[in-house]
């Protein structure tokens, strides 16, 4: 049976792990609660601004814009967006293991994310650019990534730019995705994507010149290129940042529950060690016992 000694010790380093894992899960419950509700909250905007695009795509020419349009070139961009963080369970790898399996095999890569960026280095991808954004997500600094991507897809050496993200589902699921970002198509923006409505009562409504009342046949002015040089981008931003807090609300919320998990898993290690120290214990004190009983017998 193990010293009782070595039983104390590791009672002792179980419980300071616990310790640890309570904490942390602790911080990740309190920044899910912001992370969810920011991402929540942007799913409303971020579904107005798809059925538009999807309406004002009907109404004009895919050669009024060039994000409209497929690229010139024949390589693919893929924006990998991981966390800086590791203890979030298969977050990453599942993420990562999609990507992979989707992506083009010659594509570039631009990452947001450490883990995103090593596990790229360490397969030998295109790592063009590697992005770090603060907690809350800040649009400001969102809009740098996507704009960057915007450059790369207007240099002509790009057929196409894709994004790798995890889509908050809720506090116990979340979902690895690969969507395409540019060119912007009707088949992209006209689907249901699944952080688009997500934690809505009704369904999404579609939309349609009747249903949109006296906006059905759009009038641009000054012109229709100067409307879609804004709301084209602005779309392209607005997507990027929503993908951004979908994969920031994933992260903690599987870092809580991954913590949750070690924090029982430590208690309930804590316990069993406790019962195997005192059945060491007592079968000690019965040991010391009978040798004493012996010793007395012997002296009679």
């Amino acid at each position: 049976m193990a010293n009782l000694r070595d039983i104390r010790r590791r009672i002792s380093s179980v419980k300071n792990t616990a310790q640890i894992t309570k904490a942390m899960q602790l911080v990740a419950a309190s920044k899910m609660k912001k992370a969810q509700d920011q991402a929540t909250s942007g799913r409303p905007y971020a579904d107005l601004m798809n059925k538009v695009l999807v309406n004002l795509k009907e109404q004009c020419d895919e050669d009024s814009h060039p994000l409209l349009q497929e690229g010139k070139g024949d390589k693919e961009l893929v924006l990998l967006i991981t966390t800086d963080k590791g203890l979030c369970a298969g977050l990453n790898s599942n993420l990562i293991r999609l990507t992979s399996k989707q992506a083009d095999t010659n594509a570039s890569y631009v990452t947001l994310g450490s883990k995103g960026r090593k596990a790229m280095a360490r397969v030998g991808k295109d790592l063009i650019a590697d992005f770090t954004i603060g907690d809350p997500v800040p649009f400001i600094e969102s809009r740098r990534i996507s704009q960057f991507i915007i450059d790369q897809f207007l240099s002509g050496e790009l057929k196409s730019v894709k994004v790798g993200f995890t889509n908050f589902i809720n506090t116990m699921t979340q979902e690895a995705m690969f969507e395409t970002l540019l060119p912007v198509r009707a088949i992209d923006l006209g689907r249901d994507k699944d952080f688009v409505g997500m934690g809505g009562d009704s369904d999404p409504v579609e939309v349609s010149a009747g249903n949109l009342g006296n906006y059905g046949g759009y009038i641009f002015e000054p012109s229709a290129s100067h409307v879609l040089d804004r709301i084209v981008p602005q779309y392209v931003d607005y997507q990027v940042y929503q993908m951004i807090l979908e994969s920031r609300a994933s992260e903690h919320s599987a870092r809580m529950v991954a913590m949750k998990g070690a924090t029982d898993n430590a208690n309930q290690m804590v316990k069993d060690l406790t019962l195997e120290y005192n059945k060491a214990r007592q079968a000690a004190i019965t040991a010391e016992l009978l040798e004493i009983t012996t010793a007395m017998k012997a002296l009679e």
